[in-house]
């Protein structure tokens, strides 16, 4: 039987793309039955029914696997965040991150809209923190094309652009594929946030010889999977501290000898990070909490 690409997923329908052609599939019940569903990025057998439509009967290993945005083996996460409208916000970039180094996969951060400020130094400095952690930054303006650098780090690889809604993710794409001519929307004037215009998950073909999910934005993520003990895992900053601790199982709040906390004082770690590290680990705390209830 066939083996193909899942690159798009509508309701309880998936586009399969083996060799230059494209089936609408249905998955078989047994996905239900085990609790296993078809990601966007899966490769999966299937069989033909006809010469448009076809049924997965198959999902076969993925290398890693997202749960927001849902989708599965890719080689790279795009972090897209706008400097303004929507502001940026560094507590949803740590958060992003907190989720994709979970999973395993490498990140790039993306900063849209550079062409809506004059002067650079503040989100200049906010992204030195990360650069110096080894996060890559690239920094684009689909108003102006200037995209170059992040479609040469987008060649021969499959990725996902993640961020928030009305951060500019589709118009990044209609830049880098201006055949494409993706919806957008501007900021709501009300809400002060993106309106969604990104409603399914998509893998999109580009020039390069790359693929590019663009999902549907969101501004909330639930730590799933994370709890007290291994949150400060997946702060990298934080990570190459936490074996200097005096105490193993260090939470890096009250303990003493705790070595992350002294690389904070002594400006190694950011104060920003830290303080979003503190904030994430109340909300994990919470749903413990809540779990023994």
């Amino acid at each position: 039987m066939p083996e193909g690409l899942i690159v798009r997923a509508l309701s309880s329908f998936y586009y399969v793309k083996s060799g230059e052609k494209i089936w609408e599939c249905k998955a078989r019940g047994l996905f239900k039955k085990h609790q296993k569903t078809p990601l966007v990025g899966d490769r999966v057998v299937f069989e033909i029914i006809n010469d448009q439509q076809g049924y997965i009967i198959e999902i076969l290993p993925r290398k890693n696997e997202l749960i927001r945005p849902p989708i599965s083996n890719v080689d790279q996460v795009v972090l897209v965040f706008s400097v303004v409208e929507p502001a940026f916000n560094s507590a949803l970039l740590d958060r992003f991150l907190v989720h994709v180094e979970k999973a395993g996969i490498p990140s790039l951060i993306c900063l849209t809209k550079m062409d809506l400020i004059e002067d650079s130094t503040s989100i200049d400095e906010k992204m030195d923190v990360y650069q110096k952690m080894g996060y890559k930054v690239v920094k684009t303006s689909s108003k102006n094309k200037d995209v170059e650098d992040l479609g040469k780090e987008l060649e021969g690889k499959i990725s996902v652009f993640a961020g928030q809604s009305g951060v500019g993710k589709s118009s990044l794409l209609n830049a880098l594929v201006p055949s494409l001519q993706l919806e957008t929307a501007g900021i709501s004037q009300k809400l002060g946030r993106g309106r969604h215009t990104t409603r399914v998950v998509q893998m999109i073909e580009l020039p390069s010889n790359g693929l590019v999910a663009d999902t549907p934005g969101f501004s909330q993520l639930d730590f799933q999977g994370i709890d007290s003990t291994t949150l400060g895992k997946y702060f990298i900053d934080i990570d190459q501290f936490s074996d200097r601790c005096r105490f193993r199982g260090c939470l890096h709040v009250k303990e003493p000898g705790c070595a992350v906390k002294e690389a904070v004082e002594h400006g190694e770690i950011s104060a920003e990070r830290y303080s979003h590290y503190l904030e994430f680990l109340e909300e994990v705390k919470e749903k413990e909490e809540r779990k023994w209830r």
